[in-house]
């Protein structure tokens, strides 16, 4: 081996260790991205069965609140496209983010693979770098998949009509995709603070359950408290706060005061969360 002045093989550039491509190939080929990434396609279609069987209507849910936005539902494609984002924002979308970002790296230390990878030598900040990278590509992924299959199924189905919401007036279809895809937007950016604490969590632990549950309960923590009226103004400072903020992007005039809100203090938490698991594992003495 020929060693530079500088103590390093020559013709070695960690920058060209461990690219993008390869990365995204690599966990492209793992069982749990394509099985995450393909119930992202089945569930709009699952609703789609579910609105065929019950066609009929159902004369003892003909007034709830449930029943009104079905009925918003299966009245065009866009229409369909929000009930689908609807009935996965709080829960499932965050299930799948906290997968990607959180088996990321516990899996490779659980594996034994993660000290091959360093010993390539790969340098750690680079590691985990494009292992981050790659999660958030395949976080909105995920998110663009429910959202696609979601629209041209319910298109081909209900149509091409104008969007309606129980808190805007009718849109254009045009108007209304836009709006549409600024939720997709803003949803993507309060992932972000489930993609920092499950990549955090990654870092600490070496059991990728342990950092995919443990993201997604502190989420649910957060909701639950979000609940407590009595909490006052602390409430702000919950991540889970704003979460819900995009319903003002579907109103009549677009309500953004929230949405900004939103946008800083789920930016602030994610940064703050990467900056940590950066920090940590940097530092960490990796024997697995």
């Amino acid at each position: 081996m020929v060693v530079s002045d500088a103590g390093e093989a020559r013709g070695y550039r960690p920058s060209a260790t461990l690219p993008f491509a390869a990365e995204f190939r690599r966990q492209a080929s793992r069982r749990r991205t394509q099985l995450a990434l393909g119930f992202m396609v089945l569930l709009p279609l699952i609703i789609l069965i579910a609105f065929q069987f019950n066609s009929g209507g159902d004369d003892d849910n003909g007034n709830n609140e449930f029943a009104s936005l079905v009925d918003l539902a299966t009245s065009g494609g866009l229409n369909f496209t929000l009930f689908s984002i609807f009935v996965s924002a709080s829960f499932l979308l965050v299930v799948v983010v906290a997968l990607f970002c959180g088996d990321t790296v516990a899996s490779e230390a659980s594996w034994g693979s993660l000290r091959y990878l360093l010993a390539i030598p790969v340098p750690r900040a680079r590691l985990l770098t494009v292992k981050l990278v790659v999660a958030l590509a395949y976080s909105g992924l995920a998110l663009l998949l429910l959202a696609g299959t979601a629209l041209l199924a319910g298109t081909l189905r209900y149509g091409w009509s104008p969007l309606r919401s129980t808190v805007a007036a009718e849109l254009e279809p045009t108007e209304g995709l836009l709006r549409l895809l600024a939720v997709l937007g803003y949803l993507a950016v309060v992932l972000l603070v489930v993609a920092g604490l499950a990549f955090l969590l990654s870092v600490v632990t070496d059991a990728a359950l342990g950092a995919v549950g443990g993201a997604v309960l502190l989420w649910i923590l957060s909701s639950i408290l979000d609940q407590i009226t009595a909490l006052g103004a602390l409430r702000d400072f919950l991540p889970t706060h704003f979460s819900t903020a995009w319903l003002g992007l579907l109103s009549t005039p677009v309500q953004t005061d929230d949405v900004v809100r939103g946008c800083i203090s789920a930016i602030s938490y994610a940064t703050l969360f990467w900056g940590l698991a950066f920090w940590r594992f940097t530092r960490k003495d990796i024997t697995s």
